[in-house]
């Protein structure tokens, strides 16, 4: 059977039963580690594992061709990426490159407003359920290893103005502004205005609501606009998690656009998700029920872009472990509001999140995802020449302007 073969050629490692729909139960890995039981349904979704895995695994699970008698799908998912750090990651070529470029990450306006809607669109009060008070969906800046997700929430928050040097007064743009909580902080604490720009319109209402609640309408201003329209000059720009939604294709008009909307003494910093072991595929379940139209880029692919588009990369700092932490505590705070969240939605989509959790903190933790946050000029004395000002940060950035109602 296709399936028994795959599976004993690639789980070494582990504790995992698999109960087939014949009756005969494969036992497999050297017996370490939390032990996980599972049975597949019918002979339809072995042979889709077998072919397909990394679609099957989320499908089978969403649709409960899979099922765990012992264990949990993180238990699970665990195990596969502890295997799976044993292999390889496979590489893309030119060819593949060059189609997966035009089918899936052209994202032109209106394709980009679709993709954006398929996940930010989700109710703000879903998103409340497993995110800090001040809903920052990024990933967080462990400072301790101690720290609780509010305040690692808040340290990114700390660490992202310290490196964008700002000053009163200051016109700042952040592409991709989520539900505000950035900008709301970095309006009052450090008195710059904020031109916030999304293509959610849930998240476009919540940023607006916030704003106006606290006080800050005139300071901290939200928009529906694809950051290709943005008409500038700014001081600063930032943008945090929402390079993965570029597309390859797109990576030299972005940076042309920063570079345009930059002041020549201005600095930007885009934090991104990031591969650490060069280019290659993306998660074809991920594209395909969580994030359509993404890619996590290799810094190789995006730096000749920031090159070409005449900016100077004044830093450089790779966050490595730092979002498997921040998903962990989504996961477990996700699961902790479960049913909850299966009254407003349904099983399907409980399953769906639960395996899209787990299966990314697997990439952060055994598959070489990491975060980078560049830190970008026009003039070669725009930062200062030593990162001795990071440390001094203002802690009033830190904290939330407004806790969603």
């Amino acid at each position: 059977m296709a399936l028994r073969a795959f599976l004993q050629r690639v789980i070494r490692e582990g504790d995992l039963s698999v109960r087939l729909s014949s009756g005969e139960v494969l036992t497999l890995g050297d017996g370490t580690g939390t032990p996980v039981a599972l049975t597949i349904a019918d002979a339809r979704w072995a042979a889709w594992l077998a072919i397909y895995p990394s679609m099957a695994l989320g499908e089978a699970y969403m649709a409960g061709g899979l099922t765990l008698q012992q264990g949990s799908i993180h238990d699970l998912v665990d195990l596969i990426g502890r295997n799976a750090g044993l292999r390889p990651l496979k590489r893309t070529g030119p060819l593949a490159r060059w189609w997966l470029d035009r089918r899936l990450q052209a994202n032109a306006r209106l394709a980009a407003r679709r993709n954006v809607a398929h996940h930010y669109d989700l109710s703000v009060d879903f998103y409340r359920r497993f995110l800090d008070p001040d809903l920052q969906y990024s990933c967080a800046y462990f400072a301790r290893p101690d720290m609780s997700l509010e305040e690692a929430q808040a340290a990114k928050k700390q660490h992202l103005a310290a490196k964008l040097l700002l000053e009163r007064g200051q016109k700042v743009l952040d592409i991709g502004c989520g539900w505000g909580g950035l900008d709301l902080s970095l309006a009052r604490a450090a008195d710059v205005q904020v031109d916030g720009i999304t293509l959610s319109t849930e998240q476009l209402a919540t940023a607006r609501w916030r704003s106006e609640s606290a006080g800050l309408a005139e300071r901290a201003r939200f928009s529906l606009t694809d950051y290709r329209d943005v008409e500038g000059p700014y001081d600063r720009i930032v943008s945090v998690g929402m390079f993965e939604h570029v597309g390859r294709p797109n990576y030299q008009t972005y940076f042309d656009q920063v570079a345009r909307l930059l002041k020549d003494d201005g600095v930007a910093v885009i934090h991104s998700i990031g591969r650490a072991e060069g280019p290659a595929l993306s998660q074809p379940w991920v594209e395909k029920y969580i994030f359509p139209g993404g890619y996590i880029p290799a810094l190789s692919e995006v730096i000749p872009h920031v090159e070409r588009a005449g900016l100077i990369v004044a830093d450089i700092e790779i966050l490595r472990l730092h979002y498997a932490e921040t998903l962990r505590c989504w996961r477990e705070r996700f699961a902790a509001q479960r049913a909850e969240i299966a009254a407003m939605y349904d099983e399907r989509f409980c399953r769906m999140w639960e395996f899209y959790l787990s299966i990314s903190e697997l990439a952060f933790r055994y598959r070489g995802h990491m975060v980078f946050q560049l830190q970008l000029a026009k003039q070669i004395d725009a930062a200062p020449i030593t990162r001795d000002y990071m440390a001094r940060n203002d802690p009033a950035v830190a904290v939330p302007v407004r806790q969603v109602a």
